[in-house]
Protein backbone atom coordinates (compact mmCIF):
# COMPACT_ATOMS: atom_id res chain seq x y z
CA UNK A 1 0.00 0.00 0.00
CA UNK A 2 0.94 3.37 -0.71
CA UNK A 3 0.73 4.73 2.69
CA UNK A 4 0.77 1.76 5.96
CA UNK A 5 -0.44 4.21 8.48
CA UNK A 6 -3.34 5.71 6.39
CA UNK A 7 -4.33 2.62 4.58
CA UNK A 8 -7.41 4.16 2.91
CA UNK A 9 -6.35 7.51 1.22
CA UNK A 10 -10.09 7.81 0.76
CA UNK A 11 -10.75 11.60 1.38
CA UNK A 12 -14.61 12.44 0.82
CA UNK A 13 -13.50 15.04 -1.23
CA UNK A 14 -16.02 18.03 -2.08
CA UNK A 15 -18.99 16.95 -0.51
CA UNK A 16 -22.06 18.11 -2.04
CA UNK A 17 -25.06 19.67 -0.81
CA UNK A 18 -27.10 18.18 -3.39
CA UNK A 19 -30.32 16.91 -2.49
CA UNK A 20 -31.95 14.10 -5.26
CA UNK A 21 -34.71 14.33 -7.64
CA UNK A 22 -35.16 10.34 -6.76
CA UNK A 23 -36.73 8.57 -3.49
CA UNK A 24 -36.08 6.44 -1.28
CA UNK A 25 -37.22 2.78 -1.12
CA UNK A 26 -37.32 -0.42 1.00
CA UNK A 27 -36.71 -3.49 -1.47
CA UNK A 28 -37.15 -6.69 0.57
CA UNK A 29 -34.28 -5.76 3.02
CA UNK A 30 -32.55 -3.38 1.49
CA UNK A 31 -32.77 0.61 1.55
CA UNK A 32 -32.77 2.14 -2.00
CA UNK A 33 -32.25 5.03 -3.48
CA UNK A 34 -34.12 5.16 -7.15
CA UNK A 35 -34.44 7.62 -9.92
CA UNK A 36 -37.17 7.05 -12.68
CA UNK A 37 -37.25 8.88 -16.34
CA UNK A 38 -40.30 10.79 -17.36
CA UNK A 39 -40.28 8.11 -20.37
CA UNK A 40 -40.83 4.56 -19.91
CA UNK A 41 -37.46 2.60 -20.65
CA UNK A 42 -36.81 -1.18 -20.35
CA UNK A 43 -33.17 0.00 -19.13
CA UNK A 44 -31.77 0.22 -15.69
CA UNK A 45 -28.45 0.36 -14.15
CA UNK A 46 -27.51 -0.38 -10.74
CA UNK A 47 -25.04 2.22 -8.83
CA UNK A 48 -22.70 0.67 -6.28
CA UNK A 49 -21.70 3.33 -3.58
CA UNK A 50 -17.96 3.89 -2.11
CA UNK A 51 -17.32 3.56 1.42
CA UNK A 52 -18.72 6.75 2.43
CA UNK A 53 -22.59 5.16 1.82
CA UNK A 54 -25.54 4.92 -0.28
CA UNK A 55 -26.34 8.38 1.25
CA UNK A 56 -23.44 10.44 -0.02
CA UNK A 57 -25.31 13.39 -2.03
CA UNK A 58 -22.13 12.89 -4.36
CA UNK A 59 -23.45 9.16 -5.23
CA UNK A 60 -27.15 10.36 -5.49
CA UNK A 61 -26.04 13.20 -8.15
CA UNK A 62 -24.61 10.75 -10.38
CA UNK A 63 -27.60 8.72 -9.95
CA UNK A 64 -29.64 10.90 -10.77
CA UNK A 65 -27.36 12.25 -14.13
CA UNK A 66 -27.93 8.66 -15.26
CA UNK A 67 -31.77 9.47 -15.34
CA UNK A 68 -31.32 12.32 -17.23
CA UNK A 69 -29.61 9.93 -19.85
CA UNK A 70 -32.87 7.65 -20.09
CA UNK A 71 -31.95 5.20 -17.45
CA UNK A 72 -33.88 4.17 -14.95
CA UNK A 73 -30.79 4.31 -11.86
CA UNK A 74 -30.92 2.71 -8.21
CA UNK A 75 -28.71 3.06 -5.77
CA UNK A 76 -28.81 0.67 -2.99
CA UNK A 77 -27.24 0.15 0.42
CA UNK A 78 -25.02 -2.57 -0.12
CA UNK A 79 -24.23 -2.34 3.65
CA UNK A 80 -26.96 -3.19 4.39
CA UNK A 81 -27.75 -0.96 7.51
CA UNK A 82 -24.48 -0.89 8.84
CA UNK A 83 -22.69 2.46 9.05
CA UNK A 84 -20.75 4.04 6.34
CA UNK A 85 -17.19 5.08 6.86
CA UNK A 86 -16.71 8.51 8.31
CA UNK A 87 -14.42 10.97 6.96
CA UNK A 88 -13.93 11.61 11.52
CA UNK A 89 -13.16 7.66 11.69
CA UNK A 90 -9.83 6.83 12.82
CA UNK A 91 -7.91 5.73 9.98
CA UNK A 92 -5.95 3.53 11.89
CA UNK A 93 -9.60 0.89 11.99
CA UNK A 94 -10.01 1.27 8.56
CA UNK A 95 -9.18 -2.26 7.66
CA UNK A 96 -11.01 -4.00 10.75
CA UNK A 97 -13.93 -1.94 9.50
CA UNK A 98 -13.41 -3.14 5.80
CA UNK A 99 -13.77 -6.97 6.76
CA UNK A 100 -17.39 -6.64 7.46
CA UNK A 101 -18.25 -4.95 4.09
CA UNK A 102 -16.53 -7.32 1.64
CA UNK A 103 -17.33 -6.03 -2.10
CA UNK A 104 -17.36 -9.37 -2.85
CA UNK A 105 -20.32 -10.45 -0.82
CA UNK A 106 -22.88 -8.86 -2.15
CA UNK A 107 -24.46 -11.49 -4.28
CA UNK A 108 -27.81 -11.72 -2.12
CA UNK A 109 -28.41 -7.90 -2.26
CA UNK A 110 -27.80 -8.00 -6.07
CA UNK A 111 -30.29 -10.74 -6.62
CA UNK A 112 -33.20 -9.10 -5.15
CA UNK A 113 -32.26 -6.06 -6.75
CA UNK A 114 -32.72 -7.32 -10.13
CA UNK A 115 -35.83 -8.74 -8.95
CA UNK A 116 -37.18 -5.56 -8.20
CA UNK A 117 -36.43 -4.21 -11.39
CA UNK A 118 -37.19 -6.38 -13.45
CA UNK A 119 -40.89 -7.27 -11.85
CA UNK A 120 -41.74 -3.34 -10.32
CA UNK A 121 -39.43 -1.55 -13.04
CA UNK A 122 -40.05 -3.39 -16.17
CA UNK A 123 -36.38 -3.77 -16.82
CA UNK A 124 -34.65 -6.13 -19.35
CA UNK A 125 -31.76 -4.52 -19.46
CA UNK A 126 -29.52 -3.76 -16.41
CA UNK A 127 -26.11 -2.35 -15.85
CA UNK A 128 -24.08 -1.94 -13.13
CA UNK A 129 -21.41 1.21 -12.31
CA UNK A 130 -19.78 1.42 -9.30
CA UNK A 131 -17.06 3.53 -7.24
CA UNK A 132 -13.92 3.04 -4.99
CA UNK A 133 -15.39 0.03 -3.14
CA UNK A 134 -17.86 -0.20 -5.00
CA UNK A 135 -15.69 -0.42 -8.53
CA UNK A 136 -14.10 -3.28 -7.07
CA UNK A 137 -17.96 -4.93 -6.66
CA UNK A 138 -18.37 -3.77 -10.09
CA UNK A 139 -15.34 -6.02 -10.95
CA UNK A 140 -16.43 -9.00 -8.83
CA UNK A 141 -20.08 -8.95 -10.56
CA UNK A 142 -18.72 -8.98 -14.07
CA UNK A 143 -16.57 -11.78 -13.22
CA UNK A 144 -19.58 -13.92 -11.40
CA UNK A 145 -23.65 -12.47 -12.11
CA UNK A 146 -24.83 -13.86 -16.08
CA UNK A 147 -27.97 -11.51 -15.23
CA UNK A 148 -26.51 -8.17 -15.74
CA UNK A 149 -25.33 -7.07 -19.65
CA UNK A 150 -22.67 -4.21 -18.74
CA UNK A 151 -20.35 -2.76 -16.29
CA UNK A 152 -18.21 0.09 -15.68
CA UNK A 153 -15.78 0.06 -12.46
CA UNK A 154 -14.85 3.04 -11.49
CA UNK A 155 -10.72 3.10 -9.92
CA UNK A 156 -12.05 -0.25 -7.65
CA UNK A 157 -9.39 -1.77 -5.97
CA UNK A 158 -7.59 -4.35 -8.13
CA UNK A 159 -5.46 -6.13 -5.44
CA UNK A 160 -9.28 -7.79 -4.11
CA UNK A 161 -8.91 -10.41 -6.77
CA UNK A 162 -6.65 -13.53 -7.47
CA UNK A 163 -8.97 -13.84 -10.50
CA UNK A 164 -9.36 -11.05 -12.14
CA UNK A 165 -9.40 -11.12 -16.07
CA UNK A 166 -12.39 -14.01 -17.00
CA UNK A 167 -15.07 -11.45 -17.39
CA UNK A 168 -18.49 -12.58 -18.54
CA UNK A 169 -19.45 -9.31 -19.98
CA UNK A 170 -18.05 -6.46 -21.49
CA UNK A 171 -16.71 -3.61 -19.01
CA UNK A 172 -14.92 -0.84 -18.60
CA UNK A 173 -12.29 0.44 -15.84
CA UNK A 174 -11.84 3.88 -15.19
CA UNK A 175 -8.63 4.33 -13.73
CA UNK A 176 -6.64 7.63 -11.85
CA UNK A 177 -2.79 8.22 -12.83
CA UNK A 178 -2.02 9.82 -9.68
CA UNK A 179 -3.98 6.79 -7.38
CA UNK A 180 -2.43 6.93 -3.87
CA UNK A 181 -4.41 3.19 -3.39
CA UNK A 182 -4.55 1.86 -6.96
CA UNK A 183 -0.71 1.80 -8.43
CA UNK A 184 0.00 1.91 -12.09
CA UNK A 185 1.96 -0.86 -11.91
CA UNK A 186 -1.68 -3.05 -10.68
CA UNK A 187 -3.67 -1.48 -13.48
CA UNK A 188 -0.89 -2.82 -16.75
CA UNK A 189 -1.05 -6.30 -14.87
CA UNK A 190 -4.68 -5.88 -15.23
CA UNK A 191 -4.47 -5.06 -18.63
CA UNK A 192 -2.02 -8.10 -19.17
CA UNK A 193 -4.53 -10.56 -17.54
CA UNK A 194 -7.21 -9.16 -19.59
CA UNK A 195 -5.53 -9.58 -22.91
CA UNK A 196 -4.43 -13.01 -21.88
CA UNK A 197 -7.73 -14.42 -20.70
CA UNK A 198 -10.61 -11.93 -21.52
CA UNK A 199 -13.24 -13.42 -24.25
CA UNK A 200 -15.61 -10.24 -24.04
CA UNK A 201 -14.85 -6.16 -24.84
CA UNK A 202 -13.30 -4.61 -22.46
CA UNK A 203 -11.40 -1.26 -21.60
CA UNK A 204 -8.70 0.45 -19.32
CA UNK A 205 -8.56 3.84 -19.34
CA UNK A 206 -6.08 6.02 -17.13
CA UNK A 207 -7.03 9.81 -16.80
CA UNK A 208 -3.92 11.61 -16.66
CA UNK A 209 -3.29 13.44 -12.97
CA UNK A 210 -6.13 12.99 -11.87
CA UNK A 211 -6.64 11.19 -8.31
CA UNK A 212 -9.01 8.69 -6.64
CA UNK A 213 -12.57 9.56 -6.92
CA UNK A 214 -12.17 12.05 -9.42
CA UNK A 215 -14.76 11.52 -10.97
CA UNK A 216 -17.87 11.15 -8.55
CA UNK A 217 -15.66 13.34 -5.60
CA UNK A 218 -14.59 16.40 -7.31
CA UNK A 219 -16.56 19.45 -8.05
CA UNK A 220 -16.06 21.03 -11.57
CA UNK A 221 -16.62 23.95 -9.52
CA UNK A 222 -13.98 23.52 -6.98
CA UNK A 223 -11.48 22.10 -9.14
CA UNK A 224 -11.22 24.17 -12.39
CA UNK A 225 -7.72 22.48 -13.13
CA UNK A 226 -9.58 19.15 -13.45
CA UNK A 227 -12.89 19.80 -15.04
CA UNK A 228 -11.57 18.47 -18.18
CA UNK A 229 -10.73 14.94 -17.05
CA UNK A 230 -14.50 14.84 -14.24
CA UNK A 231 -16.53 15.48 -17.78
CA UNK A 232 -14.61 13.30 -19.76
CA UNK A 233 -14.68 10.11 -17.05
CA UNK A 234 -18.88 11.29 -16.64
CA UNK A 235 -19.33 11.05 -20.38
CA UNK A 236 -17.17 8.05 -21.69
CA UNK A 237 -18.80 5.99 -18.91
CA UNK A 238 -22.51 7.59 -20.43
CA UNK A 239 -21.10 6.45 -23.76
CA UNK A 240 -20.31 2.81 -22.53
CA UNK A 241 -23.84 1.90 -20.73
CA UNK A 242 -25.11 3.59 -23.88
CA UNK A 243 -23.27 0.81 -26.08
CA UNK A 244 -24.47 -2.29 -23.98
CA UNK A 245 -27.69 -1.24 -22.48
Amino acid sequence: MANELRPCPCDIGDRSDYGGRGQEVQVEHVKAYICKPPASTDKAVIVIHDIFGWQLPNTRYITDMLTTNGYIAICPDFFVGQEAWKPSNDWATFDDWLKTRNASKIDKEVDVVLKYLSEQCGAKKIGVIGFCWGGAAVHHLMLKNPHLKTGVSLYGVIRFFEDSSSLLHPTFFIFAEKDEYISMEQVKQLEQKLKQNCKVHYEVKVYPGQTHGFVHRKREDINPQDKLYIEEGRKDMINWLNKYL
